[in-house]
């Protein structure tokens, strides 16, 4: 988030800008700590290589449309006006394709008064096109200045509910298996603080999704400075301006209710919190919760395993960066790119910040490694939101892709719309993808919210985009797939039924398995699909590759793939030993 050109601390990092940073040397791959890629098509590390990126923008003729209203037209200049909203991919009818859910952000009057807008939902019909929904599904209220979405089975029913963030009381939708969602109590009571992200996850192994909600700054029109370039030029003023507010764990019960263990948990009360990620971060069978932080110190938690959550964002070395500062934080994934089996952290920055990539040292521990891995190439001008680590191309290494936009309106630096980027890994360094002219990827947005998520059905992962005051995109991949995609979908029945925290290794005769997770959370304000994208060797010469999923209750499964379906779904096999059920692509049992 914006820190402002007024601000001591961003003139201090000028030092940091583009300018002024040497480009850091190439590592070898032998020191890269990365294991081999599956079926890769181009030579590892060949910067000669064109590195095109091809994503087909198709809102439009599939029937999305939807763009998020953030009231800025009433000249108020409010942070609220900043943070945008988000999207949600997820069959929340379970006809085996994905709907797409999408917030409607909301209105500021000159009166200083604040309206909500309510949510936009989109059926598909068989991933060809989609039909607005929302109406006679139930999603009405526009109580909410709404911006994010939490996706999850809170009561195990086998439907989705739906949490929707903003400035306000969060709302809770309950999804009720016929096509229609029922208001429920909020998760955090009538509490009205400012929210943005949030996370489901089962923190304390009941079995019952838990909801992690992550909680912005102390804004009103009652705290509403004037802040800008100039005394007669006023803008939206920077976080600093602003105390943060303490997030809250809201602890299922099981029956569609809630109870505040906030106090319990272990949070600390002075985060100013954009992006929130539920996973075990430390691989030892129990969920931890890293947050995204916009200029204070990122949060890790780890998990005692019974839902007491210990900060240990500075001893683990993801709370700051590799200056030792504090960043203005936004976006986050789980993002294993060296393909070492542990789960690294990526986190997008605002501008004259570098964007961090944490490598995962193991034992809980992390280093900071944007310089080294070519992060710090793409320059420090793009201020970044939503984001998403994943294997686009099925080249066996993995993709990142980022939304970008400016968060005041008179930038100094920086463009106030800004392109979208990718950034692919060959094995030794991140390098930016080059869009096609008059693509999307070439055109500067607004970008906020980010989900990926398999519309179509065609094995690969798609892309849905939310940007503040102008349409969502929804991007379908078109890359030639290296390998093989197969989408994952893990049920749980002693686990929680959307197995957040479940891991799963590639039992292929190559070692080690890149880490594949079932997360809670990520990106920024929205939710993508939960089923795991693996990819599989092409080569006819090894035998079917098998998959062990450990599961966050403890039980270990081993299932063999067999056919060429592009969907797999595996439902956990209780107290029985290895084994294992696997059912065929459609509904989820």
């Amino acid at each position: 988030m914006s820190r402002g050109r007024w601000s001591l601390t961003l003139l201090a990092l000028l030092a940091l800008s583009p300018g002024c940073a040497r480009p850091p040397a190439a590592i070898p791959l032998a020191s890269a700590r990365s294991g081999a890629p599956i079926g890769a098509s181009t030579p590892a590390g060949n910067p000669a290589v064109d590195r095109g990126i091809d994503f087909e923008e198709r809102a439009a003729e599939l029937g999305i449309a939807s763009t998020y209203r953030n009231g800025g037209e009433a000249d108020q200049c409010t942070i609220l006006e900043s943070l945008g909203g988000g999207v949600g991919w997820f069959d929340f009818d379970r006809d085996g394709w994905l709907d797409l859910v999408a917030t409607g952000g909301g209105g500021i009057t000159a009166g200083k008064t604040i309206s909500g807008r309510p949510c936009d939902l989109f059926r598909s019909r068989e991933g060809k096109t989609f039909r607005p929904v929302a109406a006679e599904a139930g999603l009405i209220d526009a109580s909410l200045y709404s911006h994010g979405v939490a996706i999850g089975d809170h009561d195990n029913d086998g439907f989705q509910d739906l949490v929707v963030t903003g400035y306000g009381v969060p709302q809770f939708w309950r999804n009720m298996g016929d096509g229609t969602f029922t208001a429920a109590p909020s998760p955090a009571g009538e509490d009205i603080r400012w929210s943005s992200s949030a996370g489901w996850a089962d923190l304390d192994g009941d079995g019952v999704l838990d909801l992690y909600l992550a909680r912005y700054v102390n804004w009103s029109f009652d705290n509403h400075p004037r802040c800008g370039p100039s005394a007669t030029i006023r803008d939206i003023c920077p976080p600093r301006s602003f105390e943060g507010l303490p997030d809250a764990v809201c602890h299922g019960n099981g029956d569609g209710t809630f109870t505040d263990a906030s106090a319990t948990a272990g949070l600390r009360s002075d985060g100013k919190g954009l992006g929130v990620l539920l996973a075990d971060l430390d691989v030892d069978g129990d969920v931890d919760v890293y947050v995204a932080n916009d200029t204070t110190d990122n949060f890790l938690y780890v998990n005692d395993g019974r839902g007491h959550l210990i900060e240990s964002g500075l001893v683990s070395g993801t709370a700051l960066d590799d200056q030792g500062v504090p960043n203005g934080s936004m976006g986050i994934d789980l993002c294993d790119f060296n393909r070492d089996g542990l789960p690294d952290l990526w986190v997008t920055n605002f501008e004259r910040e570098w964007f961090a990539l944490y490598r995962n040292e193991g034992r809980g521990y992390f280093l900071h490694v944007s310089r080294r891995y070519g992060i710090t190439d793409i320059g420090g001008l793009f201020v970044g939101f939503g984001t998403v680590c994943d294997d686009f191309d099925a080249d066996g290494w993995v993709d990142i892709v980022v939304t970008d936009g400016h968060v005041i309106k008179y930038p100094d630096a920086s463009p106030l719309l800004q392109e979208p980027l990718l950034l692919r890994f060959d094995g030794n360094r991140f390098r930016r993808g080059s869009p096609a002219p008059g693509s999307y990827f070439a055109l500067p947005h607004m970008g906020r919210g980010l989900a990926s998520g398999d519309f179509d059905g065609d094995g690969d992962l798609d892309l849905a985009v939310s940007h503040v005051e102008a349409p969502v995109a929804v991007l379908e991949n078109r890359f030639p797939q290296s390998g093989r995609s197969l989408l994952v979908h893990l049920v749980g029945t002693v686990s929680n039924r959307d197995a957040v925290g479940a891991r799963v290794e590639v039992l292929d005769g190559t070692a080690p398995s890149p880490a594949l997770q079932v997360t809670g959370g990520g990106s920024y304000l929205s939710h993508s699909d939960r089923r795991l994208h693996v990819i599989l060797p092409t080569s006819a010469a090894r035998p079917a590759p098998r998959l062990r999923i450990r599961w966050p209750s403890g039980i270990v499964q081993e299932v063999e793939v067999e056919g060429a379906a592009p969907t797999l779904t595996i439902v956990e096999a209780g107290a029985m030993p290895g084994g294992g059920h696997a059912a065929p692509a459609g509904g989820a049992p």
